[in-house]
């Protein structure tokens, strides 16, 4: 007689968890990247502008991270050098998806500024930036709506005490009228000392991490900085020099595009003589009207910088030249830090700075607002503003409008700029 046969076991109709969460993170990575595609579509009006349509889509409707949370990450870009927007848009990735996400964060909100920078400077006789600036004329006053938008909805979330109030109007009225490198990372420095004082109010963590600092990423700026300085001196050959200038540039400078752009001015107008004044100016006045970050203004300067060598290629090699010399310290630098930020902000000290900290954020956004609506004259470079005059009787309304569609939630920022845009082509 034949033994009993074990019966087999059941097959599960059910993939085992690990996969069903790889699969879960793969499908939130491609709906975050379709966000970031979003941005880079329609984020007008430089950082505090980004940092209001980020605000609204990837913290308050898709809920990646909260308000503080951003706060702090653009804070701690804003006290590197580099492209604040892009660096705090790469750390989101990196925060969701590891340095793979991050990366393709970077690339996609980055490619479509720099494809039209491109091409501007491939068809410098052809490019009509009168045009662009009638096309984006009603954009200007939807971006303050935006920034105003979120100034009122991050104070609603980070402002709690009368030392966060204090410290919000402060910043505001000193990021508006002292419009200088390095205001803001000592305004932000400043405004997390005065709260570190009151580190006794936190609760102690009682199993912190320790902190381990990955050395990699800070070593590879440092690496890319001398070699890129030596190779440019002892070759001589200008693609590599164009590539150490715009890695000088994106290494040292503090402020974003509006500090950026008199650095470039003086070293690639006045002393090299890569492009004359009026290309410049054009430049920089439709990079200004373009939605995604204003560093992208490299790859015009790059483009038009190897017209000597004859031909689209050379142009297309000095495009992209400019965007990755400019693009990649600011990078390696936030992916230095954010790797042991986690662990530094367990502490007390650090926990009390990031009151101050977000209180001056939220002044800074503020401040954003109003230089937005009211522009003081740029102190560092006098140039002509390629959006019309505020003086438009329409503006107020068109800031009030989006602000209160905003505040209703029911229509979607695309449709809010994409309106804004049919406006101006049909106006």
């Amino acid at each position: 007689m034949l033994p009993d046969a074990t019966p087999p076991p059941p097959v599960s109709l059910t993939p085992p968890p690990r996969r069903s969460g790889l699969r879960t993170r793969r499908v939130r990575s491609i709906i975050f990247l379709k966000d970031v595609a979003a941005l880079a579509c329609t984020a007008f009006g430089g950082p505090q502008a980004h940092l209001a349509m980020m605000f609204r889509l990837l913290v308050h409707k898709r809920r990646y991270l909260t308000a503080a949370e951003l706060l702090e990450l653009q804070a701690l870009c804003a006290l590197l050098p580099g492209p604040t927007s892009t660096q705090t848009m790469t750390a989101i990735g990196f925060r969701l998806g590891g340095p793979n996400l991050a990366y393709l964060t970077l690339f996609i909100w980055c490619l479509p500024a720099v494809t039209i920078m491109t091409l501007a400077g491939l068809l410098l006789t052809r490019f009509d930036t009168a045009l662009t600036a009638r096309l984006v004329q009603f954009v200007q006053p939807v971006a303050v709506g935006f920034v105003a938008f979120s100034a009122y909805r991050i104070a609603e979330k980070v402002i709690h005490t009368k030392t966060s109030v204090a410290l919000m109007v402060v910043a505001s009225m000193v990021a508006y009228f002292f419009q200088l490198p390095g205001v803001l990372p000592l305004l932000l420095l400043a405004g997390g000392a005065v709260t570190t004082l009151r580190y006794r109010r936190h609760a102690i963590v009682p199993d912190k991490k320790p902190i381990r600092v990955e050395w990699a990423n800070g070593l590879l700026w440092l690496g890319t900085f001398l070699v890129a300085a030596l190779l440019g001196h002892y070759t001589q050959l200008l693609p590599v020099r164009l590539f150490e200038n715009f890695y000088r540039n994106g290494s040292l400078v503090f402020g974003g595009g509006q500090v950026l752009a008199p650095l470039l001015f003086a070293e690639f107008v006045e002393y090299k003589r890569y492009l004359t004044g009026p290309e410049f100016l054009s430049g920089l006045g439709l990079v200004q009207a373009l939605p995604g970050p204003n560093f992208s203004f490299a790859s015009y300067i790059g483009a038009l910088a190897m017209r000597p060598l004859g031909g689209p290629g050379p142009q297309l090699l000095g495009a992209a030249v400019g965007a990755v010399g400019i693009f990649l310290p600011g990078t390696f630098l936030i992916f230095f830090v954010i790797r042991f930020w986690d662990s530094l902000r367990q502490y007390r000290v650090v926990k009390a700075s990031l009151e101050g900290v977000n209180a001056v954020s939220a002044g800074l956004v503020c401040a954003a607002a109003l230089l937005l609506y009211h522009p003081l004259p740029d102190r560092l470079l006098p140039l002509p503003s390629p959006l019309p005059p505020w003086h438009l009787p329409l503006n107020p309304v068109l800031v009030g409008l989006t602000f209160l569609l905003l505040l209703w939630e029911k229509v979607p920022s695309v449709v809010i700029v994409g309106a804004a845009l049919l406006a101006g082509l049909l106006v």
